[in-house]
């Protein structure tokens, strides 16, 4: 059993500034990618931004330049700074985890989800 917890969210004015961060615990031989995502009320969920084993990173055309992705492969982790908010990135953000079980013979590639953390930018 993996588990990915999120923390961070909030609430900020426009022009300001959160750090989201994700830690997953469990059952993890190694963690291939990670993403964030984020979905607004009435909307689809969307990537934000990716970072992969080789810290090659790819963001929405929306949030570059004002957001950052950086992982932490020691402790499972990783982080979405976010700078310059604006109202349109209010949404409820998610982790995303690509990788390995550590189970003996398990070669599948799993998917996981963390439950998600509201950030609403308002002022």
């Amino acid at each position: 059993q993996v588990q990915l917890v999120e923390s961070g969210g909030g609430l900020v004015q426009p022009g300001g500034s959160l750090r989201l961060s994700c830690a997953a615990s469990g059952s993890i031989f190694s963690i291939n990618s990670w993403g964030w995502y984020r979905q607004a009320p009435g909307k689809e969920r969307e990537l934000v931004a990716g970072i992969t084993s080789c810290d090659n990173t790819n963001y929405a055309d929306s949030v570059k330049g004002r957001f950052t992705i950086s992982r932490d492969n020691a402790k499972n982790t990783v982080s979405l700074q976010m700078n310059i908010l604006k109202s349109e990135d209010t949404a409820v953000y998610y982790c995303h985890a690509r990788g390995l079980i550590d189970i003996m013979y398990d070669l599948n590639m799993y998917d996981w989800w963390g439950k998600g953390t509201q950030v609403t930018v308002s002022s």
